[in-house]
């Protein structure tokens, strides 16, 4: 008699045209540890400790100068920093493991000092972001154009530099999720207004990128009911049903859902949202969840079908070698939490792991 095997986070998975050895996915992290927007030797050694995830999804890393918005952080829009990342992916090749860049464009969530020339940061409409950010612009329809063959450089940057495929961010409250929420997107143009203008941006990203990388190799992240840098829609769960449903003919590789709000004091405004999660039975294809799970809750997630993957962050800063842990059930080690943006090699790759990796 054949016995089928529950699927579990070691369980293989096909995704788009690769076989990933486990499904434990290591999330975007921004951890502020490149030099002049390049990245260096220890962010080589950062990646490919964290190489036995069946998908390392990287940083997230500017499109254009315009796209930057925090100090030391990487970019794909020049030769050196594809160089600088063609050494990150042969070095994540070399231990079989698969990488996607994330790509990234800031909008209204820049410091000042970042823009280059002093130009303000641009948005959909010019309403600033809470906190120490500089007033923004609005985007012309010009602007947006450009802004898209941004993209499209940057993801043919990425196929240069070695990536196995890239994640379009359109979470966490950047341009494409300033778009797609009514607080932040007040425009009268084809670009605002309903829900289905307002996602018009988004599509047409997604088009670019597919047609550097076709569909199979680009995946999407969004953030349905995270408040995250002043963040809210009017009717959110009308808003990512039509921008979920509409994914599905596109044949990603994968939808990748933050389930939920990240650092928010006030939890009454994540519950006064919908559940995110109701976005796994309208998505047809390789859903990944995120957002605060652990071994337990993962596998659980895996076995009842409410995710194909999971993705984890806070747990690969503080264990490079994460899926040997939780096959183990090792102990796991925490994360320094004063290390977790900029600085040194503390807090980055001088986490233990169980078998001293030779970089």
């Amino acid at each position: 008699m054949n016995m089928i095997k529950e699927k579990d986070l070691f369980s293989p998975i096909q995704l788009g045209q690769y076989t990933l050895k486990n499904r434990i996915i290591m999330a975007p992290l921004t951890r502020c540890r490149a030099v002049n927007n390049i990245p260096i030797e220890m962010n080589r050694i950062y990646y490919q400790q964290r190489a036995s995830a069946g998908l390392i999804i990287t940083e997230g890393t500017q499109i254009s100068q315009q796209g930057a918005g925090y100090p030391n952080t990487p970019g794909i829009y020049n030769h050196k920093q594809i160089k600088a990342w063609q050494k990150i992916t042969e070095a994540v090749h070399a231990r079989d493991g698969r990488i996607f860049l994330q790509l990234w464009h800031v909008g209204r969530v820049s410091y000042p000092g970042i823009q280059p020339n002093e130009e303000p940061p641009v948005a959909p409409s010019a309403i600033k972001a809470e906190g120490d950010y500089v007033q923004p612009r609005a985007l012309e329809i010009y602007d947006i154009d450009e802004i898209v063959l941004d993209y499209k450089d940057a993801a043919d940057n990425a196929l240069a530099a070695g990536f196995d495929g890239v994640e379009v961010h359109a979470a966490n409250g950047y341009l494409i999720d300033q778009f797609l929420r009514d607080a932040t997107n007040k425009r009268d143009d084809k670009y605002g207004g309903d829900y289905k203008n307002r996602s018009r941006f988004l599509f047409k990203v997604l088009e670019a990128v597919i047609a550097v990388w076709g569909s199979d190799r680009v995946g999407l992240r969004l953030s349905p009911t995270n408040s995250f840098n002043g963040m809210s829609d009017s009717n959110p769960e009308a808003l990512f049903k039509y921008v979920v449903a509409g994914l599905n003919p596109l044949n990603l590789a994968y939808l990748h859902i933050l389930e939920g709000s990240i650092h928010v004091a006030d939890e009454s405004i994540a519950s006064s949202s919908f559940d995110a999660r109701s976005l796994r039975d309208v998505y047809t294809g390789t859903y990944i969840a995120n957002n605060g799970y652990n071994k337990e809750s993962a596998n659980q997630a895996i076995a009842t079908g409410s995710a194909d993957l999971v993705s984890f962050g806070d747990l690969f800063i503080s264990n490079p070698d994460l899926p040997e842990r939780f096959l183990q059930n090792a102990a796991l080690n925490q994360t320094d939490l004063d290390t977790r943006y900029g600085g040194d090699e503390k807090g980055y790759i001088d986490y233990p792991m169980l078998e001293p990796l030779a970089i």
